[in-house]
């Protein structure tokens, strides 16, 4: 059976008020401590509702667009406003996100400068269509995904992740120009010792957090799939010839790792006008049964893998923040089998739970509360 449980001290969502969100013209509905459902058609504004649910815990979308196209045409901004339940403590979440210029943030109506300055408030995990590409796509999906758990657990590395990116995009950009004389030379050499910095930090904290991750990402393939082949996740850098593992996240061992690959790549990296070493080059290697899962697996296979790697990670920043995120379930059962989908309505962890779907839901789920949209309106269901 479904837990439905109140979430205790998790992370929650009580009222919501959108307005011009996406489809989502007027939108004032109260959502359940445990799990919600949300009913209807292809294209009436489930996902979105759940997206605006996750603009309040990350501030963009989870589905990759730009915030212009959050607003519903015709209009000028959007506005999300929800009450969020943190630590047993209300707050008050409201924005106006623009076409044009700055969003405006206010966290108990007082304004929000920095996305940073909300960590904390709200954590989500969420499952999508998309999420295939987790294993199937390119490393930059599943580096995503590590940086994005890293970014609820400590602002520290959300911080260091957009250091490294803002020097990575200037070393870039020195680069593409040349380095033809000793000024140059020298600022390159700054550039160096900054991208080593913010670098070592982004990659110490991945490692650390993968320790973590992997047997729960086993565990969860398990209990999906009803298969005890080993599932491993190993973390590859171009900077050093073995993958990385959680006893080399050091602060020396991972500095020195990069600056040496740093001195070795130069000419390289100068010939080409490319920053060729770094966190950003980083792999995350997937494997079942020791068989590469992003080529060698079943797209079955692969589709629990991914699955497995979200509930992984729900489990992991319940365990190390104290408090579960909210769960975010988009259209999950269409893309499992019956096996997959109950051995999925029998384990999902407690606390507040978003679930959309087009049809049918398997037997066992019991809903809190369940909502239909129909054309951009969200309604009780009888």
């Amino acid at each position: 059976m479904l837990v439905t449980a109140d979430a205790g001290p998790a992370t929650r969502v009580g009222h919501v008020w959108l307005t011009d969100f996406r489809c989502l013209r007027e939108i004032d509905v109260e959502l359940a401590s445990g799990l919600t459902v949300l009913q209807g058609a292809n294209g009436q504004g489930k996902t979105s509702l759940l997206e605006a649910i996750g603009w309040i815990a990350r501030a963009r979308s989870f589905r990759g667009v730009s915030d212009a196209m959050l607003v519903r045409s015709g209009v000028d901004q959007a506005i999300v406003r929800a009450e969020v339940a943190t630590a047993g403590r209300e707050q008050l979440f409201e924005a106006e996100i623009r076409v044009a210029g700055r969003n405006r943030v206010l966290c108990n109506r007082q304004p929000v400068a920095r996305t940073r300055d909300l960590h904390g408030l709200l954590r989500v995990t969420v499952f999508a269509p998309d999420d295939l590409t987790l294993v199937k796509g390119g490393p930059a999906e599943r580096r995503e995904y590590l940086d994005e758990l890293l970014a609820m657990l400590a602002a520290r590395y959300d911080a260091a992740r957009s250091d490294f990116e803002r020097v990575l995009k200037q070393r870039n950009a020195l680069l593409r120009s040349g380095v033809r004389d000793d000024e140059s030379q020298v600022t390159l050499d700054v550039f160096d010792d900054q991208l080593v910095h913010a670098g070592a930090e982004l990659t110490r904290g991945r490692l650390r957090l993968l320790e973590r991750l992997v047997p729960a990402i086993s565990d969860a393939y398990e209990m999906l799939a009803l298969d005890a082949r080993p599932v491993d996740a190993t973390y590859v850098s171009e900077s050093a010839s073995e993958p990385l593992t959680a006893g080399d996240a050091d602060v020396n061992v991972v500095e020195e790792l990069l600056r040496e690959a740093l001195s070795r790549r130069r000419r390289a990296e100068i010939d080409r006008g490319l920053t060729l070493v770094g966190p950003h080059r980083d792999e995350l290697h997937l494997t079942i049964d020791g068989l590469d899962a992003r080529y060698q697996a079943s797209q079955g296979e692969q589709r629990t893998l991914a699955l497995a790697l979200r509930l992984a990670g729900h489990v992991v920043v319940r365990e190390l923040a104290g408090a579960a995120p909210v769960l975010l379930l988009d259209d999950v059962f269409s893309e499992l089998d019956a096996q997959r989908a109950a051995a999925l309505v029998h384990n999902l962890p407690p606390g507040q739970t978003l679930l959309t779907t087009a049809g049918e839901l398997p037997p066992d789920v019991v809903a809190q509360r369940t909502l239909q949209v129909r054309a951009g309106h969200v309604e009780p269901s009888e």
